[in-house]
């Protein structure tokens, strides 16, 4: 339960007390300065408290966005100011300074002077975008007249549905899915239903279409293909929901991010298993598809927090890209093109109903290796023009990117310094190459040598350098790429299955270490890196178990390993964020992917 202190008696005709209550607050009265202290004081320090003046006027979503948000620890508005627990003594301190100065200052509103002292103090309040919204504390009758016309004159529940979708967006998510997507988000709001189940509703629907898939049938493939896009919907409307009712949480935004992942790379999986049951293996592609997917994904997080504490972006790419920003088609043009997952989803979705498998995933890897060379090519530019200086912050973000294993940090402290993406793309190159050239086999075994030795080099220096975002997507690029090459070198049974659980297992390790970052949690316990070798081990165990064994051996170890690793992160990710829920973790909302 939250707690509101309402500062003297409302005045006639006002909703304000049953807004406050609709919002879930139970509501109190205070004579002035002094009985509002008492009253907070009063407050169990596990509650959320709010002080709002009694002569508010305003649209209840107004105070809903100010007084309701969980992601921040002091909030304020015209006429309010909150507090979560963690930040009650602050609100504490300021009330008693206010209400000791009350009928020395010139503004008489009791929480507008809590929430500037609050400010003043160095303390950060959040103050929402109100747009339209009224939120006013009017100061004689035609001022409340006046007020009062300004907020029947603005739907708030009209507001507050368009805001539930996001200000950026794709072309096919905001076109075709989110005029309608948002009501059902309002639907199962009236319903109480939370993001967290219209998430995992998604995610069952995803699943049933790659079950659907798997058959090998046109009528699979054409409910494939419509389920995906009714999981996609869902996608949208658990966001939407979120926003529309302001439930955000750690766990939330983790299952969110983390279940779009699980969504699209089973999808290829069951795209494969159908291709299969028709006679074509496909399974190279599907893993292909997982492996690109994944390789643009980290070079955005890599970029994004290279760049994250930047002071400025000088670069003249970032300018052009500005003022292309400022014409609307090569917005919409520009954000098609990056196939963001709207875009992506919906081409899978159609070609699956019309097509093959193996058409699909064709396309599907031909349109994401161009949207990822557009992406990098630009970020390449942006980084070789700019003149801002990477911060400690983005560069140790960077070195938990690139999740380097025990042998690469034993080994940095002896290798020479090499510009880090020199070290990383050679040695990743040279190591593709190989397994390419002459498949499983001691020359390739030899590359995965070499490739420890440049990685330990690569990561021997902070990363700091204006291309280093890069390493991180090299070395993703390399463990996951030499994964399928041998795979399918081997042309045993059951190696290209196996190295796709393996790859999904190490990828869901590598974006959880991403959300981590995100939520300002930090990297992945170092045990975890180590027990789960990290790439360089990784990558040097493949290329020797493919040497030492059979086809059909390798297979079963890849599956071994893909099981072993599986459970191993999944339960230390399972684990770290349901228990930073239930210990109160700021609450986040993260954006995540486009859509």
């Amino acid at each position: 339960m939250s707690t509101a202190i309402l500062t003297g008696q409302p005045g006639p005709g006002s909703s304000l007390e049953g807004d406050l209550r609709s919002l879930g607050f139970e509501v109190r009265i205070a004579s002035g300065a002094t009985d509002a202290e008492t009253l907070l004081a009063q407050v169990p320090g596990d509650q959320r408290v709010a002080i709002v003046d009694a002569r508010f006027v305003g649209h209840a979503h107004a105070l809903r966005l100010g007084l309701t948000d969980p992601r921040f620890p002091l909030a304020a508005l015209p006429g309010a100011v909150t507090a979560r627990p963690a930040a009650r003594q602050e609100l504490t301190r300021a009330m008693a300074r206010e209400r000791s100065a009350e009928g020395t200052v010139v503004v008489d509103s009791l929480p507008d002077r809590v929430g500037a002292a609050l400010a003043a103090d160095g303390a950060e309040v959040y103050r929402p975008e109100l747009g339209s919204l009224v939120a006013e504390v009017p100061g004689d009758p035609q001022a409340r007249n006046e007020a009062r016309q300004a907020v029947a004159a603005v739907d708030d529940e009209a507001v507050r549905l368009k805001s539930a979708v996001k200000a950026r967006d794709g072309f096919f998510t905001t076109f075709f899915i989110s005029p309608y997507s948002r009501y059902v988000a309002r639907w199962c709001a009236r319903r109480g239903l939370t993001p967290n189940q219209v998430t995992t509703a998604s995610l069952l629907t995803a699943l049933i279409a790659a079950g659907c898939a798997a058959t090998g049938t046109r009528g699979g493939y054409v409910a494939a293909g419509v389920l995906l896009i009714a999981s996609f919907v869902l996608d949208c409307a658990d966001g939407q929901l979120a926003r529309y009712s302001l439930q955000y949480s750690t766990l939330g935004a983790w299952l969110d991010a983390t279940f779009d992942r699980a969504k699209e790379y089973a999808y290829y999986a069951g795209l494969a298993l159908g291709a299969a049951r028709g006679g074509d293996d496909v399974w190279a592609l599907a893993l292909g598809a997982m492996v690109l997917q994944t390789c643009r994904h980290v070079v955005d997080f890599s970029f994004n927090e290279a760049n994250h504490d930047a002071a400025a972006n000088t670069s003249p790419t970032a300018a052009l890209s500005g003022r292309l920003d400022g014409v609307g088609w090569t917005v919409w043009v520009r954000r098609m093109i990056v196939l963001p997952i709207g875009e992506r989803w919906a081409m899978i979705a159609v070609l699956t109903a019309v097509t093959t498998p193996r058409v699909t995933l064709v396309v599907l890897l031909v349109g994401c290796a161009f949207a990822a060379a557009y992406t990098t090519a630009g970020r390449v530019l942006r980084s070789l023009t700019r003149k801002a200086r990477r911060t400690g912050r983005a560069a140790q973000a960077l070195a938990d990117l690139a999740d380097s294993g025990p042998l690469a940090e034993a080994l940095k402290r002896f290798v020479p310094p090499v510009p880090a993406p020199v070290a990383a793309a050679v040695g990743g190159g040279v190591l593709v190459i190989c397994a390419a050239l002459w498949g499983a086999g001691w020359a390739t075994a030899g590359a995965a040598v070499l490739y420890v030795l440049l990685s330990a080099a690569a990561v021997a220096r902070p990363l700091k350098g204006a291309l280093d975002w890069l390493v991180p997507p090299f070395f993703r690029a390399a463990e996951y790429g030499t994964v399928l090459i041998l795979a399918a070198e081997s042309e045993a049974n059951g190696a290209l299955p196996a190295a796709f659980g393996l790859v999904a297992a190490v990828a869901y390790h590598h974006y959880d270490t991403v959300y981590r970052i995100r939520g300002n949690a930090g990297a992945p316990p170092a045990w975890l890196v180590r027990a789960a070798g990290g790439h360089d081990g990784r990558t040097l165990l493949v290329a020797l178990l493919a040497a030492l064994l059979t086809g059909a051996q390798f297979a079963v170890a890849l599956t071994v390993l893909a099981v072993a690793l599986a459970l191993l992160v999944l339960a230390e990710s399972v684990r770290f964020w349901v228990a930073s829920h239930l210990g109160g973790a700021p609450a986040v909302h993260d954006e995540g992917e486009p859509a």
